[in-house]
């Protein structure tokens, strides 16, 4: 937690506090004030005052709040009307936990006697888990000026100077402040790629199942740029363009709450503001797409990744290098990473520009509300989001149509992305057809050939060549017959496939006969050469050849 700036004034009825949060989350702010304590907290701000006098709570207390400045202003009434308090300049004093001025030494010595009730109740107490607080030391303007400048127009710096614990995961870029804008740019280059995965990408590019379906979700403005477009509409003027798109209840007190500004920026500034438009907007259109209009917690960190605006604070020469870094992004962090929703994006984006201003601005609202519903990235609506949804109600429409035509007009290929798809994809397809082609080989060479006609009338044939040695086994038939698949299992050799085995026919010639396919398992020869009855068993035959 941070310790704000802050400053003490009095009068004879009521003590004044101010309080400046100016990248603080407003809509959840807490007071607390009894006695001589006083506690304020707005994330990422926590303000903890031990007075030099008490204070009460008697409804007469006010409060308010500069949007412009981030000030905080508190007036709290005295217990004690006309009492003077004294040192509200002594800042550190204030700061300082009020059991901190107790007069107990900081080492006591324990002695045999036993030990008194105060020291019991001391013993018993709860351990202070209260934050230690410095005051706050204002950064001179000698150092600000070799800060480097980020957010709406360039209009900021030294944000994160104090901020860079709180954020660090807003943001991609470290220490923003002191980071041109050329080693931005090649620090996120060298990111990209160490992120980009292969493997990702060609899973999507094959299996694009979802992919698919996602491309064929139609978002709000599509029906609308639809009915803009229609022929009954081709002659209506850019003032009814924005009848078309409407605003509910909730976006309406949004705008409310926007204070209105002016913002004072050179010509290239202004065009600054106008590509970064365009980024945003890409961002939103694949975070709309993807998610078919249903937001999650993923949202917010989906449209600040693949928008180098925003957590690179990026900056833009064309639009053709916008939309190259949009790719580039895309297919290296979202969950779906494919060209396609490249394309799509692009095209979302264009009909949004030539919705006009309106349909601009709402989707600019609903950025603004997902920053704000995400806990570390509402920072980003103080920094861009909330002055470009004051902005734009002021922008020019014709500005808007030429730049969606200047996006219309610029193509993107995967080889200008810099991440050699197509050579990856090239590959992938040659592996797929040897993989294929070795598929179709194999399952080719487990296919049965039958024997032919002499082979397996051979084979047939009754074995009359048997010694007279083998009349003695004329008890063991069924033994022999029990026992003819082990026999032929054991003759196979770990040489040959699972699809022969060995047999000998009556001549001692060992024969390799082809199994039958579906027998392969039991390891059952395609002809048996062994009748009910037959002679001796086959491995004593062997032995005598």
């Amino acid at each position: 937690m941070l310790t704000p700036a802050f400053d003490l004034s009095q009068d004879a009825a009521f003590l004044t506090i101010a309080i400046r949060v100016p990248h603080a989350r407003v809509s959840e702010f807490d007071v607390y004030f009894q006695g001589a304590d006083f506690r304020f907290s707005a994330r990422p701000y926590f303000l903890r005052l031990t007075l030099p006098g008490r204070i009460i709570e008697n409804g007469s207390e006010q409060g308010s709040y500069d949007a412009d400045k981030g000030l905080f202003t508190i007036q709290l009434p005295k217990e004690t009307p006309g009492q003077h308090f004294e040192g509200l300049n002594m800042l550190t004093a204030l700061l300082a936990p009020r059991k901190s001025r107790t007069a107990k030494p900081l080492v006591e010595e324990i002695g045999t006697s036993s030990v008194s009730e105060e020291g019991e109740e001391d013993d018993d107490e709860e351990f202070d888990w209260e934050i230690e607080q410095f005051p706050y030391e204002e950064v001179p303007e000698s150092a600000l000026k070799l800060q480097c400048h980020y957010g709406f127009g360039d209009l900021r710096s030294g944000v994160f100077q104090r901020l860079q614990d709180e954020f660090s995961d807003v943001i991609d870029i470290k220490d923003p402040d002191f980071t041109p804008a050329a080693e931005r740019r090649q620090k996120r280059l060298a990111a990209e790629l160490t992120k980009f995965d292969p493997d990702h990408y060609l899973a999507d590019f094959f299996e694009d199942e979802a992919v698919e379906q996602v491309l064929k979700y139609n978002p709000w403005w599509t029906d609308t740029y639809s009915k803009m477009m229609a022929p009954l509409g081709k002659s209506q003027e850019q003032e009814d363009h924005a009848a078309l798109v409407s605003f509910s209840e909730e976006e309406k007190f949004q705008l409310r709450k926007f204070v209105n500004k002016s913002y004072l920026m050179d010509r290239r500034t202004h065009r600054q503001v106008y590509y970064s438009l365009i980024d945003i907007l890409l961002a939103y259109c694949y975070e709309t797409r993807v998610t078919e209009g249903e937001r999650n917690v993923e949202s917010s960190w989906n449209i600040r990744k693949l928008s180098p605006t925003l957590c690179w604070f990026e900056t833009w020469t064309n639009v053709h290098e916008i939309l190259v870094s949009f790719g580039r992004r895309v297919l290296c962090y979202p969950l779906y990473r494919h060209f396609k929703l490249v394309l799509k994006a692009c095209r979302d984006t264009t009909e949004i520009l030539q919705l006009g201003k309106s349909a601009v601005l709402k989707c600019l609202l609903d950025v603004h509300k997902i920053f704000q519903e995400s806990d570390p990235a509402y920072i980003l609506n103080d920094l861009y989001i909330s002055d470009y949804c004051v902005w734009i109600q002021k922008a020019k429409s014709k500005k808007l149509a030429t730049l969606a035509e200047a996006l219309k007009e610029v193509s993107l290929t995967k080889a200008q992305l810099g991440l050699e798809l197509e050579e990856l994809e090239v590959a992938a397809l040659l592996v797929q057809e040897e993989e294929t082609a070795l598929t179709a080989a194999h399952s080719t060479s487990r296919q049965q050939t039958p024997p032919s006609g002499s082979e397996a009338g051979a084979l047939e044939e009754p074995d009359s060549t048997i010694p007279s040695e083998t009349e003695d086994s004329g008890s063991e038939p069924e033994e022999l017959n029990g026992s003819k698949s082990k026999t032929v299992s054991s003759l196979r050799g770990p040489f040959l496939e699972e699809s022969s085995a060995l047999l000998v026919n009556s001549d001692g010639v060992c024969r390799e006969v082809a199994l039958l396919g579906s027998d392969a398992s039991q390891e059952k020869p395609l002809v048996s050469t062994w009748t009910p009855g037959g002679s001796r068993p086959l491995i004593e035959e062997l032995g005598e050849h």
